[in-house]
């Protein structure tokens, strides 16, 4: 009723303070009953799912079809294993150090950018710049160009209004309607998918034409044909998979940096902490891809803050039939939901779970986590392929943003997490910078 009342769709909202001590538990009271597991060893066995019980659910493939239609974000089972067969070779171009010269590129033409914000004392949203330097870079590792700036804006807002309005955080859905349920999405969502998907189509396009002669992620999937019947895919495959690559390749990683640069504005000691390291490593001279595994506090930086602040707050799964799942018997039909959001912050599995502490995750101190405890980029067969390419991304940005500038963030005190498809600021945060 609180969510309902609030009419923002923060899934967060759903979350009583008993999520954050039990192992297993029901979210609330609806029709087809949702159960939340915290339990690392039962949360191990569902992602698994050896015996394919638990597809993804409905709800997030109705919500995501008009999106990435039919791609190996959504699929399971012969049709999932189809499509990984195919686009395997693809991911071999994700190799980082293949990708590391895209990447600092796309960094060098921000930073011009944010010294010219810094040199206006412009205010500018922290989300969208965010966005718009993770899918530029996805852009030139997947597409082999740069990402336009008023493309990169429209597919941000697009985005946006995807994620506030898609049918999957329709409360009284959720709690009312039964599973497999038809959940046809509001005139605005699909509005917001066909423009982002008209975006794709052109960037598919450029690779389609006759004289088109690339080699990039891109080219693999174009060039990757069904071991059975020697098919490829289709223009409208090809849009839905190399969709996948780009929309989860930048506004997880976006979301992420969100966060951090809106901590590191409130704490200027860790800022410090940061540049000194930065400095014993680097020098005077530009980040190489080498020296970001030296940099072990900005990699921890970003893992506190995967921890905290998770891009994807919920993975739910769907029972296909009644089935027993430690001490819980799970109707058919019912929402199995696994929350990164509520695992990397549970009492009996972090100590301080609340609290912005990197320090957990450097070397000396990892033997202490909870195995299992911390999920961000998933587990099992469905485990993230661009986990690597977002911490290399990310320690990038991280390193070369915080050497150059400092941010502040205008009114910290209001910000405030929301879930819906992925963990954003409930409202964008807005920002300065000025050269350190």
């Amino acid at each position: 009723m609180r969510v309902l009342w609030r009419g923002d769709g923060n899934l967060l909202e759903l979350l009583p303070a008993a999520a954050y001590r039990f192992k297993v538990g029901n979210l609330g009271y609806s029709r087809r009953s949702t159960v939340l597991f915290n339990d690392p060893e039962l949360v191990r066995e569902i992602m698994k799912d050896p015996d394919e019980v638990f597809p993804k659910s409905d709800l997030m493939v109705s919500a995501l079809e008009p999106l990435i239609g039919e791609s190996i974000f959504v699929t399971d089972g012969a049709k999932w294993r189809r499509q990984r067969a195919m686009i395997d070779p693809a991911f071999s171009q994700l190799r980082i150090s293949h990708a590391f010269p895209a990447m600092r590129a796309a960094v060098d033409d921000y930073e011009t950018v944010l010294a010219q914000r810094a040199a206006a004392a412009e205010t500018f949203s922290l989300d969208l710049a965010m966005s718009h330097l993770t899918a530029d870079i996805i852009c030139r590792t997947v597409f082999s160009t740069s990402l336009d700036s008023q493309v990169a804006m429209d597919v941000f807002e697009d985005f946006t209004v995807f994620e506030r309005s898609v049918a999957q955080v329709d409360i009284k859905r959720l709690i009312l309607a039964p599973a497999w349920s038809e959940a046809p999405q509001p005139a605005e969502v699909l509005g917001a998918c066909e423009r982002i998907r008209d975006h794709l189509g052109r960037l598919v396009d450029t690779h389609l034409a006759a004289d088109a002669d690339y080699d990039d992620i891109a080219s693999a999937v174009i060039a990757a044909r069904d071991a059975d019947s020697g098919e490829a895919f289709s223009r409208e495959e090809l849009i839905d998979q190399l969709g996948v690559f780009f929309l989860a390749g930048h506004e997880t990683t976006a979301s992420v940096l969100t966060w951090v640069f809106y901590i590191l504005s409130v704490q200027p000691e860790l800022v410090a902490r940061l540049r000194a390291e930065i400095d014993s490593v680097v020098g005077d001279g530009p980040v190489e891809f080498s020296h970001l595994r030296q940099l072990p506090l900005v990699r921890a930086v970003f893992r506190e803050a995967l921890r905290l602040y998770p891009p994807i707050t919920f993975i739910p799964r769907v029972a296909l039939k009644a089935t027993q799942v430690g001490p819980r018997r799970l109707k058919r039909g019912a929402l199995v939901m696994i929350a990164p959001w509520t695992l990397h912050r549970h009492q009996d599995l972090w100590e301080q779970p609340h609290a912005f502490i990197p320090e957990r995750f450097l070397p000396e101190n990892e033997d202490a986590l909870t195995p299992g405890a911390y999920i961000p980029f998933g587990q099992g067969p469905h485990t993230c392929v661009g986990a690597g390419f977002a911490q290399t991304e990310s320690a990038l940005i991280i390193a070369r943003l915080v050497r150059r500038f400092d941010f502040e963030c205008l009114d910290p005190d209001k910000v405030r997490p929301a879930a819906r498809l992925t963990t954003r600021p409930a409202e964008q945060v807005y920002c300065r910078v000025r050269p350190c």
